[in-house]
């Protein structure tokens, strides 16, 4: 038995080095440098030993994505445990989105932009993207009033991605980012407007 623990610890720490390989190069050259070939060389395992653990690039990706989700996860929680109204946890939550986004951009890239089998909404959603969006939807849900709050976060999300991909493109004016999210929050908080 302890033979058997012993080499489910050493699967487990080659995995980790793998995707945390992975990470570093993606984050540092870009998702081109991270190729099968070069991660052997990196963390001094031959291919084969790769493909035990992942059957591709595209896997290790996802491994990539699913470690972001739970960061942001993490980071999206932590952002709301201030106090305030709805209005400030959504805007804390916003920062934290943005913020996130901008460290990790590699990983996030993994999460939102390349290929991937992963899925929301689905019955094989990973944990991690379920709690992701759970931490986004609480504070949404906080200022959803009467509107269906799954529905709202789904498109305050879209805007939150909105405003990283084109910012990262540079497609949006330099100097209003704190404008955007502030119209951003507003638009979603604001209670004093008459639905639809």
């Amino acid at each position: 038995m302890a033979i058997d623990d012993r080499r489910e610890r050493e699967r487990a720490a080659r995995r980790r080095l793998i995707v945390t390989t992975a990470r570093t190069l993606a984050e540092a050259e870009g998702w081109d440098a991270v190729t099968t070939r070069r991660l052997s060389s990196e963390i001094e395992y031959s291919q084969p030993v790769l493909y035990k653990h992942f059957a591709g690039m595209e896997q290790i990706a996802d491994a990539v994505a699913i470690e972001g989700f739970d960061e942001l996860a993490k980071a999206v929680d932590a952002a709301q445990s201030g106090s305030g109204s709805g209005g400030d946890a959504l805007g804390r939550i916003t920062h934290a989105y943005l913020d996130f986004a901008r460290d990790n951009p590699a990983v996030y890239d993994a999460m939102f932009t390349r290929a991937t089998g992963l899925r929301f909404a689905a019955d094989d959603t990973p944990p991690q993207l379920e709690e992701a969006f759970a931490a986004v939807r609480q504070a949404v849900a906080a200022v959803a009033d009467e509107r269906d709050a799954d529905t709202l976060t789904e498109v305050f999300w879209a805007a939150l991605h909105g405003l990283v991909t084109l910012t990262r493109a540079g497609r949006l004016r330099a100097g209003h980012d704190s404008d955007r999210v502030r119209l951003l929050v507003n638009e979603f908080a604001d209670r004093s407007r008459p639905r639809r």
